[in-house]
């Protein structure tokens, strides 16, 4: 047990906001880390916020999921600030390009800007980037091989290319260098500039008090260049087949569980390696946040192994792993490590030992807590001070769509426990924002749309579905002051 708490995450009584910056309003397909983010970082100080969550920032595949990325390095080339590239004369407002999608124009306006950019040969940026690529070179090469070779082979994953490119052979790899110089400079521009334009951020967040606080998944995607970098850390084979898969049982909110696919670690080759594919992941989240949140984090105490042919997650079984060593590890490497355990689901008396023994905070869900039992340990009667307090996360319905389904909980209880009789679902949800506001946990985060008041059609995600998910997004306009002034008052009322 650790003698004192981690000092470098800071313990103070704060709320937050929960945004993607994908949500941002703008006139492209989605947000961007441009002028937006600097308003809301603004909007954030002037109403008594101090952080900002959102989820995790890299390329993500068709589907747009955060949580199924291209590589647990890069940053998403389709949230770089195309208005940020015309400041700095990168590109040419008056020549943009025309009658193209949303992302097919980002992507034109990039190739636009790195031309520019390698043309003008500045020599202070042109340091900048030596030293970036420098500094990255631990990812960035692999990353720019694999985003080649993806878009060779018209979005093919890795383990269905040609033999020498999917082992990697020296020479193979070689000649896409060789041959794909001006790619190469493409996507090292795409990378550097989304660095850049988020530690300019990182900046004037600092300057206005709120912390970024960043999402990491426990698993990666299996087409990724991570997996195909460095194939030893996972259970996983030269070809790209697997004997399990990552996943979650059985539970009280799907019959077979969860088959997520992903692929399992190899631990036993991590441990004997000092978990230095852990510890360069770490290094590079914490260049961009000041607090990151490990995803499913009791998979570092054991993972649901599923069987590769099965469908469903059913037939698995729980498989202790070595996260005590590696959490020792990491926490021993750092100067600063300032991580919470996303702790949610049926969890163990040995997860919560884990998470007990590096005294990391956990997380609790208001809008899991009112289904009756007083024993719920989502009630605030039961929030600790070192727990993370949300109304939902990403992966809920809104307060205001949770409290117009009555099947989401147990309306007679609920209004038992906060003593009233309301019977408006928009006066409910406020309720629920008051209650996170009140626990004793030290952070409480709202998600955007819970300020906003929004029904279901604004949820960020269903699990378990594909198809209309991750594209919501916000407009200033739908702020409402009243809202504000009763979280305001909220925020004084329990010394948030």
């Amino acid at each position: 047990m650790m003698d004192k708490p981690i000092h470098e995450l800071n313990r103070q009584r704060r709320a937050g906001v929960l945004l993607h910056p994908s949500s941002f309003p703008g006139e492209l397909g989605s947000g961007d880390i441009g002028h937006q983010a600097y308003r809301f970082i603004e909007f954030l100080n002037a109403n008594g916020f101090r952080l900002w969550q959102m989820l995790p920032l890299g390329p993500t595949h068709d589907d747009r999921s955060p949580y199924q990325c291209l590589s647990s390095h890069a940053g998403n080339p389709l949230l770089i600030s195309i208005d940020w590239l015309i400041d700095k004369g990168w590109l040419d407002k008056n020549h943009l390009p025309k009658n193209k999608s949303a992302a097919d124009y980002r992507q034109s306006c990039l190739l636009q800007a790195a031309d520019a950019f390698y043309a003008i040969n500045d020599a202070y940026w042109q340091d900048k980037l030596i030293r970036f690529r420098q500094d990255n070179a631990y990812w960035l090469d692999d990353y720019a091989l694999f985003v080649i070779l993806k878009e060779h082979h018209q979005g093919a994953a890795w383990y269905d290319w040609p033999k020498d490119e999917k082992h990697r052979q020296p020479q193979a790899m070689e000649a896409i260098r060789q041959q794909s110089d001006k790619k190469i400079k493409q996507i090292m521009f795409e990378q550097f500039i989304f660095f850049s334009q988020w530690q300019e951020i990182r900046d004037y967040a600092r300057h206005h008090n709120i912390e970024l606080f960043g999402d990491m998944p426990i698993f990666v995607a299996r087409d990724s260049a991570d997996v195909w970098a460095q194939k030893e850390n996972f259970l996983i084979d030269e070809e790209g087949e697997m004997e399990y898969v990552a996943g979650v049982p059985p539970d009280a909110f799907s019959d077979t569980g969860q088959r997520w696919g992903n692929p399992l670690y190899n631990w036993e080759y991590m441990q004997a390696n000092g978990f230095q594919w852990w510890k360069d992941r770490f290094r590079t989240q914490l260049k961009l946040f000041d607090i990151v949140r490990i995803d499913h984090f009791r998979g570092l105490q054991a993972c649901w192994y599923i069987p590769q042919q099965d469908e469903t997650a059913a037939n698995g079984q729980w498989v202790e792993v070595p996260g005590d060593k590696m959490l020792a590890e990491l926490f021993s490497s750092f100067k600063e490590f300032p991580v919470i355990a996303e702790d949610l689901g049926v969890i163990t008396d040995d997860v919560i030992a884990l998470k007990k023994q590096f005294q990391m905070p956990g997380m609790k869900v208001l809008q899991f807590a009112f289904d009756g039992s007083n024993q719920n340990p989502h009630l605030p009667h039961h929030h600790e001070p070192a727990d993370v307090i949300y109304t939902g996360t990403h992966d809920n319905d809104t307060s205001l769509g949770w409290a117009l389904d009555e099947n989401n909980y147990n309306k007679d209880y609920f209004k038992d426990y906060i003593h009233s009789e309301i019977e408006s679902p928009e006066m409910m949800a406020l309720s629920l924002m008051r209650l996170a506001m009140a626990s004793v946990s030290f952070l409480c985060v709202i998600p955007m749309q819970d300020l906003l008041m929004l029904d279901s059609s604004a949820r960020m995600n269903i699990p378990g579905t594909v198809g209309d998910n991750w594209n919501w997004r916000f407009d200033w306009q739908q702020l409402r002051p009243d809202i504000l002034e009763q979280l305001s008052h909220y925020m004084q009322l329990y010394q948030r």
